[in-house]
């Protein structure tokens, strides 16, 4: 048993107050209040010296529960072949899709974090949003089981995955090119804008630029994830 399911450590009551708004929000209410705190707490809080747990182990556990209830999904709806399925599954587990429906629940009024961070806009980053809603995935799957997990995203997901049944599911950087050049632009060109974050968890902004129609960035865990971030971002303000 994790170390967290173990602590029963309890909440103040003014983050019991707060805990209450945001089950209700995701209709959800926790056994172990204990472990949604620190499903909000960010790696900032306390200025990094807090020795309270942040979301980190919770976002790890919570990527793979969301990947398995993802394929669960789409092999249920018996749409596509394997290569379908996989690049809807793509869609539907990366950092946006994940900040969409953190942006649903307003999740980042909830999250625990340094004043520094909030003044740099902490509070609506896609990167932190993605990884603060995988951890409360996790949360609800160790606290309520899968059963739980499945509710949840059953009903915060749904519109993400409608989406990915209505656009082109083509990988953005393959889109982004296929456009580009049959629209007589030059080829898609990346290059590293800002690399932050220790070396163990690197924060990488990439910029693309096409030549003739312009550049966008996108940020990412990995440089592969920053890359298609911006060329989606560029293919959002795509010329009519």
């Amino acid at each position: 048993m994790s170390n967290i399911m173990k602590s029963r450590t309890k909440v103040s009551p003014q983050m019991l107050r707060r805990l209450a708004k945001l089950e209700a929000e995701i209709r959800y209410q926790f056994k172990n209040k204990k472990i949604i705190e620190t499903a909000l707490t960010h790696p900032s809080y306390g200025d990094g010296r807090s020795k309270n747990s942040n979301y980190e182990r919770l976002e790890f556990l919570g990527d793979r529960v969301l990947g398995l209830l993802t394929a669960e999904r789409l092999y249920g709806l018996d749409v596509g072949n394997e290569g379908s399925m996989a690049r809807r599954l793509n869609a539907l587990v990366r950092k946006e899709a994940c900040a969409r429906v953190a942006r649903r629940v307003d999740l980042g009024a909830y999250l625990l974090m340094s004043p520094s961070e909030v003044r740099q806009g902490g509070r609506d980053k896609t990167s932190i949003l993605g990884d603060a809603c995988e951890a409360l995935l996790a949360a609800i799957y160790l606290d309520g089981g899968l059963s739980a997990a499945s509710e949840f995203f059953a009903a915060f997901w749904q519109d993400e995955i409608e989406n990915v049944f209505s656009k082109n599911n083509k990988d953005p950087k393959t889109d982004l090119q296929e456009k580009a050049s049959a629209a007589g632009y030059g080829l898609p060109s990346y290059t590293v804008a800002q690399r932050s974050g220790p070396d163990h968890r690197p924060l990488f902004v990439i910029e693309v630029d096409v030549p003739g129609l312009g550049t966008a960035k996108g940020t990412g865990k990995s440089k592969k994830d920053a890359e298609r971030y911006a060329a989606r971002h560029l293919l959002e303000n795509w010329p009519e």
